[in-house]
Formats: C-alpha cells, sequence, structure tokens
C-alpha cells in the first residue's frame, strides 16, 4: 500500500510537470517571437497576425470579480444560515440540495444561462437591447460556485469550537453577534479557502461562459455588451486553428496557469502571515 500511494503522488507530480512542460515549451517562446507590446495588445485578429489577449485578460478579471461578489454573498450568507439560523433537521436537506449544483454539467449551466438568464436581462435589465456579456456570465458562475463556499465554509465554522460561541452568549452577546463577531472570524482561514477554490473554478470556467458571453474579442465598457475571456478564447479555436494561431492559444494557456499560481500564492502568503500573527498573539498574551 505504501507503493500504491507512493505511485499516486509521484504521478500526480509527473502529471503537473508534463502540463506545465509543454505549456511553457510552446507558450513561452511564442511570446517571445510576436514581442510583448503584440500579444499583450489591444487587437485579436488572427488575419492579421495580430495576437493581443488584454481584451480576454480584462473581461476574465471582471467575470470573475463580479462572480466573487454576487456568490460570495450568497454562500457566505447561506453557510451563516445553515450554521445557527435554520432548524437542524432542514440543514442536511438544504445542504445536500446544494451539493448537488456541483453534478450539474456547465453545459447545462450555460444553457440554463441561455434560455432564461440572458433573455431576461435583455428584455427587463439591459439598457442597449443585449443580453449577453458580463453580468450574465457572472450570475452564472456564481451559482456554480455555490457548492464550494456553502459546503467549505459551513465546515469551517463548525470547526470552530463550540465555547466560542458559548462564552460569547455567557458574555451577553445576541446569537446574531456572536456568530458574525466572534465564529465568523475565527473560522476566516477556511472561509478564505472556499473563496480561493471558487475563483479557481470561476476563472477557470469555459463552456457555460462561452454560451452567455457573447464572444467578441473587445475591451468590455458594459455588463451588456459580447466580449471574451481567456478560457473562452482557447476553447473556440482549440479545435480548427493551426500553426501560429494555434499557439497563441497555448501561450494564453500560460497566461492563464500564472494566474492561477499567482492565487494559490497569495492565498499561502496569507495563511502564512496569519499563522505569525497568531504566534505573536499566543507569545504576547502569554
Amino acid at each position: 500500500m505504501r507503493g500504491v500511494f507512493l505511485f499516486c503522488a509521484v504521478f500526480s507530480l509527473l502529471a503537473l510537470g508534463c502540463i506545465c512542460v509543454f505549456l511553457f515549451i510552446n507558450g513561452v517562446p511564442f511570446i517571445g517571437k510576436v514581442g510583448l507590446d503584440n500579444f499583450f495588445g489591444m487587437q485579436w485578429n488572427l488575419h492579421e497576425a495580430s495576437y493581443g489577449i488584454l481584451s480576454m485578460i480584462v473581461a476574465s478579471l471582471y467575470v470573475t470579480a463580479l462572480a466573487m461578489i454576487i456568490g460570495v454573498s450568497l454562500g457566505l450568507f447561506t453557510a451563516v444560515a445553515l450554521y445557527k439560523f435554520c432548524p437542524p433537521k432542514m440543514v442536511a436537506v438544504i445542504r445536500q440540495l446544494i451539493n448537488l449544483l456541483a453534478g450539474i454539467p456547465s453545459v447545462i449551466y450555460g444553457l440554463f444561462g441561455l434560455i432564461i438568464i440572458v433573455p431576461l436581462l435583455r428584455d427587463y435589465v439591459s439598457p442597449n437591447g443585449v443580453g449577453y456579456g458580463i453580468l450574465a456570465a457572472s450570475i452564472v458562475l456564481s451559482v456554480m460556485v455555490l457548492p464550494t463556499l456553502v459546503g467549505v465554509s459551513l465546515d469551517a465554522l463548525n470547526a470552530v469550537p463550540k465555547n466560542y460561541y458559548e462564552g460569547a452568549l455567557a458574555l451577553g452577546a445576541t446569537k446574531e453577534q456572536s456568530v458574525f463577531r466572534i465564529m465568523l472570524p475565527a473560522a476566516k482561514s477556511g472561509i478564505m479557502a472556499a473563496v480561493v477554490l471558487s475563483i479557481g473554478r470561476a476563472i477557470g470556467e469555459t463552456m457555460a461562459v462561452i454560451m452567455v458571453i457573447g464572444g467578441s474579442p473587445t475591451i468590455p465598457t458594459s455588463l451588456f455588451q459580447s466580449t471574451r475571456t481567456l478560457t473562452a478564447n482557447i476553447a473556440m479555436g482549440a479545435t480548427e486553428l493551426t500553426g501560429d494561431p494555434k499557439t497563441a492559444l497555448i501561450a494564453t494557456g500560460v497566461v492563464l496557469f500564472f494566474f492561477t499560481l499567482l492565487l494559490n500564492v497569495s492565498f499561502s502568503l496569507l495563511k502564512g502571515g496569519e499563522k505569525r500573527e497568531n504566534k505573536r498573539a499566543q507569545k504576547t498574551g502569554s
């Protein structure tokens, strides 16, 4: 069994290494070949050998940020409601229903957004009569990340010692004050992990975003405008393009890889800083 576990660990490292080697061998030389000004420019036109992905970077950041604003608000309050404000008999049922969202294929989310959300935004919300765009994609993504946000946040809250909550009540705090001022800060590390995992899911989602965001490689200036994210750009041309245009998609994957790496490193540094602060506080208290 030790050998089996070792093989699984080594296989994971080999898979990650192969992906990294494939991306960097094909993508980095291409970026150097076309130049940073061209590759990170504003124009994406394969017929004119223009490979600017700046508009897709901006669109990806906008979509992810708005999806997190909506999703974190819904997910965190849902986790808090399941933690202390929901009847115990309903907690398991509601949590299982939320977990079922994780099993729905992303294309179904995209189809739901295409048939329901896009027409709704187009007819009742959009000032220019366009339903596609950043807002539609963000709403779909906010629903897709709910299982991760709710599940991990609720586990983090349940991991906090119960005497924190009971002590706050004993000191005269209300139920709401005990949860929001004591339990939530104590579970901050786990909640941040939920947010980071959700950001990774949102920024890497492809199929659902393609179906509701439009697809035009232009700088987004409105929530109701056809645009394109990095993942959508890769998926839309991966099976059709050849030569330099296909290599440009691989180079786009390199940029996406750096975004994910930066996100994980930032979270690790944040957790390391929290641990140091906790140790310093313990030493000061002792």
